[in-house]
């Protein structure tokens, strides 16, 4: 049980009282960012759904929770309905695959259209589940989508089913999140209004560069830490560290001498993209991590004084993934493009604790 305390109307003091159980099954699970997160905020996180096998292993190792090899198309809300318990608070959570709804979806000609239908799919387990809390994360121009009004029509099947929907995007350093990322998060319940927990940070107190990784030790392209098998780097070749090495603090590949430019930024159409080769900064929020945030030329994704991009470890704990988190049964063979993907495809698991609260104390409130 979850401990909460409770107002005594009668003596105006407060009592100890207990939330019922709240379970979750989790689409799109991943490698368990949002499991995880809700997981250390007191929810008890039954399962995860995810087409990628590679991802069980990290999933299981952190969340405690089985991890299902599944296509979503081919899941059925009877499979999920038998895991939860008889008198446990129901929460069906997932983040579709946001890559079609992405800003880059919208220049890419080659989309795949079969990503589209993945959140209809999450509204027809909603239906056949009949959870009694729903919450959903995705990129926020999934809005504003123009081909289908995928959104849309998903808080329509919520609300046809009796849910009271909410949604909002999210600044995620205004909720300890160490990076500029926005997120659109979707809360919805049978038992009355929810809404997403108050901001816990304003800017003047967001978590930094410096406060999050500023500590490690320092690291050459193409190294690996000895004491940290995760704090490794991609290697950059000659021309790249000549560009590394005259991209100055804060800095990008306008600062760069006209011998070092790329042909693509000398084009019109290059200059729009003002980020790749840059730095970080020390004493802000880092950029949104991304698939790709361990490679210069993918964004401001340079350290802020070494001649490198970050580490994995760097990425992980930019993306609030505890030092303890495993991702690999061997850490000594780690893959930095495979470990790429998975932390910029999970959900911070600080925006999973964020959830999980405002979870719990909307049950406070409407028990």
């Amino acid at each position: 049980m979850v401990k909460s305390t409770h107002t005594d109307t009668k003596t105006g003091g407060k009592r100890r009282g207990r939330l019922p159980r709240i379970e979750v099954v989790d689409l799109f699970c991943g490698i368990g960012g949002l499991s995880y997160g809700m997981k250390s905020h007191g929810l008890h996180v039954l399962e995860g759904f995810d087409l990628d096998w590679t991802c069980q292993y990290a999933y299981e190792a952190n969340t405690d929770a089985s991890f299902i090899f599944k296509d979503i198309r081919e899941v059925t809300g009877k499979e999920i309905r038998s895991k939860y318990h008889k008198n446990a608070i129901k929460v069906l959570a997932g983040c579709a695959p946001c890559q079609p709804f992405s800003s880059y979806a919208f220049k890419n000609k080659n989309k795949d259209s079969n990503k589209y239908d993945l959140l209809y799919e999450f509204g027809r387990l909603v239906r056949e589940v009949q959870p009694d809390i729903v919450t959903m994360e995705n990129v926020p121009s999934i809005a504003s989508f123009k081909l289908k009004n995928v959104l849309g029509d998903f808080v329509n099947t919520l609300k046809n089913e009796g849910f009271t929907v909410k949604y909002q995007v999210v600044f995620c350093p205004d909720y300890g999140v160490p990076q500029t990322r926005k997120r659109l998060v979707l809360l919805a319940s049978k038992l009355g209004d929810i809404e997403l927990s108050k901001p816990t940070h304003k800017k003047g107190t967001y978590e930094t560069v410096r406060k999050v990784i500023g500590h490690l030790p320092e690291l050459k392209a193409g190294e690996a830490c000895k004491t940290d098998a995760l704090h490794r780097c991609a290697a950059i070749g000659e021309l790249n560290m000549q560009r590394m090495q005259a991209t100055p603090y804060g800095g990008g590949w306008k600062d760069w001498p006209e011998e070092l430019l790329l042909e693509c930024h000398k084009k019109e159409g290059g200059k729009s993209f003002g980020s790749v080769y840059g730095r970080m900064v020390w004493d802000e929020p880092s950029p949104t991590i991304t698939t790709q945030c361990t490679g210069i030329g993918n964004g401001r994704f340079g350290h802020p004084v070494q001649n490198r991009a970050i580490s994995i470890r760097e990425a992980a704990l930019l993306q609030t993934f505890p030092l303890e988190y495993k991702f690999f049964p061997n850490e000594e063979e780690v893959s930095i493009t495979k470990a790429s993907r998975y932390i910029g495809n999970a959900v911070p698991p600080r925006l999973g604790e964020v959830i999980a609260d405002s979870i719990k104390e909307h049950i406070r409130t409407h028990r």
